[in-house]
């Protein structure tokens, strides 16, 4: 039997429970994990993560739900609260960016050499550098995924288990950001980019878009980038400290 209303029982272990077992969370705490979410979100210039939020919000709470009831909360407002990857952010609804479109915001302009290459890491990713020249048939100069990782939109994911350990790289949080996508897999798919005129009415019958791994996702021949392997590629002096 529960007590009274807007009071949590807690087992055992201090964990709240309700009469079948399921957690049950007094409505006001509910409201201030509500407002504490939205605050955090709101402060931050880039997204937050989930993990960020939830050691932050009332004992018991559960974020996902807290930040579910935000996003519908937000949904007909002219700024809405998405997800990317694992983090939230308030973006300005789709259908009114253009009102407040200005010279600062418009995108990065990119190089076709740069362009080529990002969407190749976006659909290949984790892809060498080795991969990405074979699949555009020219060498990539280290300047374009210099600009892009400057960008903020590609990041070294990590070593391949083949001869020579080569770099694998991968998009961004910043790159879903800009793009307007909560997860790597909501990249669009054949149907759409032959709609949007990007893709040729000659492509083989049999082609498919290639579909790329989670952002923190391994492959089976991939290890992580450590410490040790920016230090061996002169991106970080021994010791952690970034090369400038």
């Amino acid at each position: 039997m529960t007590g009274a209303p807007g009071v949590i029982e807690e087992d055992e272990h201090g964990a709240p429970h309700g009469a079948e077992g399921g957690m049950v969370v007094d409505p006001r705490r509910l409201h201030e994990a509500a407002r504490i979410a939205e605050a955090l979100v709101f402060a931050s210039a880039g997204p937050v993560s989930e993990a960020y939020i939830a050691e932050r919000l009332p004992r018991g709470v559960d974020v996902a739900h807290v930040l579910r009831e935000l996003k519908a909360l937000y949904a007909g407002r002219g700024v809405n609260l998405v997800q990317v990857a694992d983090a939230w952010a308030f973006r300005t609804a789709p259908d009114l960016s253009f009102v407040i479109r200005t010279d600062e915001t418009e995108m990065r302009k990119l190089s076709r050499a740069a362009l080529e290459v990002l969407s190749i890491i976006a659909y290949h990713q984790p892809v060498t550098r080795a991969e990405i020249e074979d699949i555009r048939g020219v060498q990539t100069s280290k300047g374009t995924l210099d600009v892009l990782m400057e960008a903020g939109w590609v990041r070294l994911r990590g070593r391949r288990r083949s001869p020579g350990r080569p770099v694998t790289f991968g998009t961004t949080r910043d790159f879903l950001d800009h793009f307007g996508f909560e997860d790597v897999r909501d990249l669009p798919g054949l149907e759409e980019l032959k709609g949007a005129g990007l893709l040729s009415g000659r492509i083989p019958s049999n082609f498919q878009v290639p579909l790329p791994l989670g952002e923190e996702e391994m492959a089976e021949d991939e290890d992580p980038i450590t410490q040790f392997d920016l230090e061996e590629l002169g991106l970080l002096t021994p010791g952690g400290k970034e090369d400038e």
